[in-house]
């Protein structure tokens, strides 16, 4: 799952939100001496995505990726759930959107001096160009996976993808409509660990 996925399925508190992004966003070894309340985050950021990565239904929208994307297939899906979550998002949450995503963009700041240097510049276009907010149109879709795409190590444009999607993406989200809430499910038996 994507970024908004992991603020969704996150407990409550800002460190906890926050630690569920961090290993998208730094090497494990800058994460390592994050105070617990960040490493609980972490340790569910890495949980759904063994989940995720490991679901049939996941596996099948990763089948989905037109050809010449399938490579990069799980990174695709991964953005285009958080499409799908942000299109049904009143069916799964009890806040706006809106009001969840700035909560969390404003809870930055707060933590700067606990977190690695690296992630601030990261953070900091997340907010300002309001990365979360974003996947509600195909464009922002696609502009994210550009985004993903120029990180690889040998840069591809991921975005490409979403004029070849054609009788995939009904496909994919009903895929997403199947999986979420055995990814929902699945978080819930955690929170007793956390």
């Amino acid at each position: 799952m994507n970024w908004l996925a992991h603020l969704h399925l996150s407990a409550p508190s800002a460190e906890f939100r926050l630690g569920n992004v961090l290993p998208d966003l730094a090497p494990q070894r800058d994460l390592a001496g994050l105070r617990p309340a960040f490493q609980r985050g972490i340790d569910c950021h890495r949980r759904i995505d063994a989940f995720t990565d490991a679901h049939p239904t996941f596996r099948q929208s990763v089948a989905r990726v037109p050809d010449g994307f399938r490579r990069f297939g799980g990174i695709i899906v991964d953005v285009l759930y958080d499409h799908f979550l942000t299109l049904g998002w009143e069916r799964y949450a009890d806040a706006p959107l809106r009001h969840t995503v700035d909560d969390f963009y404003g809870s930055f700041d707060g933590f700067r001096a606990e977190l690695p240097p690296a992630v601030w510049p990261i953070l900091a276009k997340m907010r300002q160009q309001d990365w979360l907010g974003s996947y509600g149109d195909l464009a922002g879709v696609q502009l994210a996976l550009r985004r993903i795409g120029r990180r690889l190590r040998k840069p591809r444009d991921l975005g490409g993808c979403i004029p070849a999607l054609g009788s995939a993406y009904p496909a994919m989200r009903e895929d997403f409509a199947a999986f979420y809430p055995a990814l929902e499910a699945f978080v819930a038996s955690l929170a007793g660990q956390y």
